[in-house]
């Protein structure tokens, strides 16, 4: 038990500063750098390695705090995509503000089509644009258009004809789909 002990105060004692060194170019970060290599030694010497000598531990060392810097990154990249889901943001109007959630709209949007259904709640639920609808799906956005077409299309069948001012956007809409098209 001692060996393992002896081998991390070893690699620590003459080596640490070209470990801090390593991490801060795997992260362009001081603190961040000394955070990987504590990550790393506690990854690397958590568990028994048989015949680990310090010059050996360097090495799971240096792969441990690449990993710990690629996780971390991968993590942050995740939370980045559904961080707006768990945060309040300032909501534009409501453009339904008279139906409430779990009615016709809810039962509509329910008959659509996957990406239809993504891009119509998107656009109109979450305002977003078409080109940041395009990006947050990773399609063209003259599929968004196409998509939002079809689905208010579908929507108006299913809902009846709508009100003035959500008649005037979706034409708006709708019309900017077409020019496309004949352009």
């Amino acid at each position: 038990m001692a060996h393992w002990r002896d081998t991390m105060e070893q690699l620590v004692r003459d080596r640490e500063r070209a470990l801090l060194s390593y991490a801060y170019l795997v992260c362009g970060d001081a603190v961040q750098a000394q955070d990987l290599v504590q990550d790393a030694l506690v990854r690397t010497f958590s568990r028994e390695r048989k015949g680990l000598t310090a010059a050996k531990a360097e090495g799971y060392v240096r792969r441990a705090i690449t990993s710990a810097f690629v996780d971390g990154y991968r993590r942050r990249q995740r939370w980045q995509r559904v961080q707006h889901l768990f945060t309040p943001a300032d909501v534009a109007p409501d453009r339904f503000g008279q139906v409430e959630a779990g009615s016709d709209i809810h039962e509509a949007l329910a008959t659509l089509p996957p990406r239809p259904r993504a891009c119509v709640v998107l656009r109109y639920f979450d305002d977003l644009t078409i080109g940041q609808i395009a990006r947050h799906l990773g399609i063209a956005e003259g599929t968004v258009k196409r998509y939002v077409s079809d689905g208010l299309d579908q929507l108006q069948l299913a809902l009846g004809p709508l009100d003035d001012a959500d008649a005037a956007a979706a034409t708006a809409d709708h019309a900017d789909v077409t020019e496309r098209k004949l352009s």
